[in-house]
């Protein structure tokens, strides 16, 4: 008997399954509002010289508004001022939407707005073809009117900058999913101390005892592993009595090993003021160093980084230094060193205290200080460095700021 086989039609469409994928291309938006103090004293500093906001963040590109106040170009003769938003990082062919709007001071909501958001482009939204390339305004405001309006309030101009970043990127349909928790483990770990089932070594600190797991502890830290069950391990594990730290202390110590978080200070030690906690977190940065938490360590850096203010960063600071915490560290020098805040940290008993154990932080201090000067100096227009001396959206390349 013969074999019969059956060919596939090829004028016939295929049986396999049909995929799809959708393209979107959207805005990723973000703002940046710039005050501008003295606007008196700014006048005068020539035609083409600017003022300049810090930089910000948005779509993964940084920006900068700059503000003329004699004006940009030569041929209005200082009769306007000049607002631009500036491409200030590393980019080809940025696709963007701006707002440029001047603040009315006086609670009227009357604010000059030069926007692309909301309505329709007909080229499309503007690119900005590599960093310095700017949009805005030659002839943003005449000054006479400027000078005499509700945008002006106390010697002061506020402006509020929105940047729309074009994003797009491709999506394929989400096939059916199934939740999954979270871990829980620290849950299950937490509970494990909290019920004292099987444990085998105990501490004492100040006069309080705490009992824990050898297994536990030698994991997740390798100064109690050494301490443990090292050559040197403490043999008398019924009472190891640890100096120099307060019960509070270990006992939130002991919480993070077993949970892996920290616990709600409120509610786990009853620390009810602002200060309170921030003196636990500082306490707590010194423990986890000494028994190398590093992650514990970067929650209290966090903390402390938060919660920097006049009367705790000099300690803070010193800490910082003592534990090797740089980034914390430089937090605390830039906060130490603005002109309003130095006075008053240098009378606080925290800064005695950062002046005998880290002196030779105060030199570093001294370096912040100097830079804030100098910036300070610049930022008013009256240095001879600039970020960027000239461009516009036609193209015209904006040099970059010599260090």
């Amino acid at each position: 008997m013969g074999t019969i086989r059956v060919c596939k039609d090829p004028l016939k469409p295929s049986t396999s399954p049909i995929t799809s994928s959708t393209s979107l291309t959207e805005t990723v938006n973000g703002s940046h509002q710039f005050k501008i103090s003295g606007y008196s004293l700014s006048k005068g500093m020539g035609i083409g010289k600017y003022i300049a906001s810090d930089t910000f963040i948005v779509g993964g590109y940084a920006w900068a508004v700059y503000f003329y106040p004699d004006g940009k170009s030569a041929e209005d003769n200082s009769t306007y001022v000049s607002l631009f938003i500036a491409l200030a990082s590393e980019g080809t062919d940025v696709r963007a939407l701006f707002e440029l709007t001047l603040m009315d001071q006086s609670g009227k909501e009357r604010h000059k707005v030069h926007t692309h958001f909301g309505r329709a482009l007909e080229s499309g939204p503007y690119a900005l073809k590599y960093r310095g390339s700017m949009w805005g305004y030659k002839r943003f405001f005449k000054r006479t009117l400027l000078e005499t309006s509700d945008y002006l309030k106390d010697d002061c101009l506020s402006i509020r900058c929105c940047v729309g970043v074009v994003k797009s990127h491709t999506e394929a349909p989400k096939t059916y999913s199934i939740a999954v928790p979270p871990s829980d483990i620290g849950k299950h770990f937490g509970k494990l101390l909290e019920g004292g089932i099987d444990t085998d070594v105990n501490f004492e600190v100040d006069e309080e005892k705490f009992a824990a797991h050898k297994l536990v502890l030698a994991t997740r830290s390798p100064v109690f592993r050494a301490q443990l069950f090292g050559p040197l391990k403490d043999q008398n594990t019924q009472c190891i009595k640890v100096e120099d730290m307060e019960a509070p202390v270990f006992k939130t110590l002991l919480h993070f090993i077993y949970w892996d978080a920290l616990p709600d200070m409120e509610e786990f030690m009853g620390l009810s003021s602002k200060g309170a906690s921030t003196l636990m977190a500082q306490h707590l940065l010194a423990a986890a160093d000494r028994y190398a938490l590093e992650r514990l360590k970067l929650l209290c850096e966090a903390k402390l980084c938060e919660d920097v203010a006049i009367n705790t960063v000099a300690t803070t600071l010193a800490l910082a230094e003592q534990h090797h915490c740089f980034q914390l560290k430089n937090v605390c020098l830039k906060f130490v060193a603005l002109p309003e805040n130095l006075k008053a940290v240098m009378q606080t008993d925290g800064y005695e205290y950062l002046e005998e154990s880290c002196p030779s932080v105060l030199t570093e201090l001294l370096h912040y200080v100097a830079k804030n000067n100098e910036k300070s100096f610049i930022a008013s227009g009256y240095g001879s460095e600039t970020l960027l001396d000239g461009s516009d959206g036609n193209g015209r390349r904006v040099k970059q700021r010599m260090h």
